[in-house]
């Protein structure tokens, strides 16, 4: 059971969270459970799903490279909900099977491409830094733009995994 209400309507709400609630809603199509935690601190919300729809539809990452950094970050992070809402999405952009078995703990053998996006989350996820070897070879393949925004998709889904955890929703 949630720790807080999932703020999943319009009603009751502070003219700051409808107001937030609608862009969200109008920005993604409806509303989303990350948000549904977030509206509690509107102020919060709004710059947050301002950031999550630049990473999402403006960043310069591939769909390929971008869902597969998310699902890594919601294993890393034990968030299920991100995992079930970006699987599909991932499996549209090209993500492999392969790549799917090692985030679930299995052994297979990942395209370099693969290594090296699983590779940086993960070491982000578990160290907060990257190493060096793992920057330069994340560099060569994205340049520094792409490894900039790859970091900063890590740091957002880990804030959206966050959040969901402390509203003990991640499941």
């Amino acid at each position: 059971m949630a720790r807080l209400r999932l703020i999943t309507d319009k009603e009751g709400l502070t003219p700051a969270q409808a107001e937030t609630f609608d862009w969200i809603v109008e920005s993604r199509g409806r509303m989303i459970r990350p948000y549904e935690v977030l509206l509690h601190a509107p102020g919060l919300a709004r710059p947050a799903a301002e950031l999550g729809h630049m990473i999402r539809y403006e960043g310069s990452l591939s769909d390929h490279d971008r869902e597969l950094a998310i699902l890594t970050v919601g294993k890393a992070q034990d968030c299920q909900f991100e995992w079930d809402s970006h699987i599909d999405l991932a499996r549209a952009a090209g993500v492999s099977p392969n790549a799917e078995q090692v985030l679930l703990g299995g052994h297979a053998d990942l395209t370099q491409r693969e290594s090296i996006v699983i590779g940086f989350v993960r070491e982000l996820c578990a160290d907060a830094k990257i190493t060096d070897a793992m920057y330069a070879a994340a560099e060569r393949m994205l340049g520094p733009e792409g490894v900039v925004e790859l970091a900063g998709l890590v740091g957002y889904y880990t804030m959206l995994s966050f959040v969901m955890s402390v509203a003990d929703v991640c499941a």
